[in-house]
C-alpha cells in the first residue's frame, strides 16, 4: 500500500478490509514455507495485521504502481515482488517443501478430514504434522483441515440443494450437525441454513 508494507496472519474467523478512496493495494499470498521465513511465529500474529520493514519492497511497488498503464503497472508489481522474495528468502528446505505440500494435501484432497491422515500420507508422526502447521501457518493443523472443507460445505450448500446439512456433516467426520453448525457460523459469520436460504435468494444469471 502506498503508506507501507504489512503483514497479515492467519485468520481463524471472518475477515473482512475495507478500502475506500483512491490509491492502491498489492497483495500477496504466502505459502507456509515464506510466512515461517517472514515471521519466526506465524500463530503470534494470528487475526491480524503488523507493520512489515521492507522499505525496499515498498519502494519498488509504489514504482511500478506509478505507471499510468493499470496493466503494465499490475505485471512489474508482481515482478518487482516476485525479484524481492528471490533476493530475501532462502530456498526451501526440507521441513519448508513438506510444509508447503501438507497445505497443498490438505487444500486439494476433499477426502482429507483428520490429522492422521496428513501425517500417513508424509511418514510423520501427528505430533510432527502439529509441529509443522504451528511453525509454518501458526494454526494446529485440524483448523487448516475444517477450513477448507467448511470452504467445500459452502460449495455444496450452494450446488445441491438436495443434500442435507445433517449429510455434510457427516461426510466432514463432526459428530454432528451442531458441530458443523458452530464451524459455519465461526468461519463465515452465519448458520448453514442462513447461508443456503441467501444463496438461494440471489438472482440467477
Amino acid at each position: 500500500m502506498p503508506d507501507g508494507v504489512s503483514l497479515s496472519g492467519p485468520t481463524t474467523g471472518v475477515s473482512e478490509r475495507k478500502l475506500e478512496g483512491k490509491g492502491w493495494a498489492v497483495g500477496a499470498l504466502l505459502r507456509p514455507a515464506a510466512i515461517a521465513q517472514l515471521h519466526q511465529d506465524p500463530g503470534a500474529i494470528r487475526d491480524t495485521e503488523v507493520p512489515f520493514a521492507a522499505a525496499d519492497l515498498h519502494e519498488a511497488i509504489t514504482a511500478a504502481m506509478a505507471l499510468s498503464d493499470e496493466e503494465n503497472a499490475n505485471e512489474r508489481a508482481a515482478a518487482a515482488y516476485a525479484n524481492w522474495i528471490t533476493k530475501h528468502l532462502s530456498s526451501p528446505k526440507h521441513d519448508d517443501l513438506i510444509a508447503n505440500a501438507g497445505e497443498e494435501l490438505i487444500s486439494t484432497n476433499r477426502d482429507i478430514v483428520r490429522v492422521a491422515q496428513v501425517a500417513n500420507h508424509f511418514g510423520l508422526s501427528v505430533r510432527a504434522v502439529q509441529r509443522l502447521a504451528q511453525r509454518y501457518i501458526g494454526l494446529p493443523p485440524l483448523a487448516v483441515i475444517r477450513r477448507y472443507r467448511l470452504q467445500e460445505a459452502a460449495e455444496r450448500l450452494r450446488e445441491d440443494p438436495a443434500l442435507t446439512i445433517a449429510q455434510i456433516a457427516a461426510d466432514l467426520e463432526y459428530a454432528d450437525q451442531a458441530h458443523l453448525t458452530g464451524d459455519f457460523r465461526k468461519v463465515l459469520g452465519l448458520t448453514p441454513t442462513t447461508y443456503r436460504n441467501r444463496q438461494r435468494k440471489k438472482p440467477q444469471s
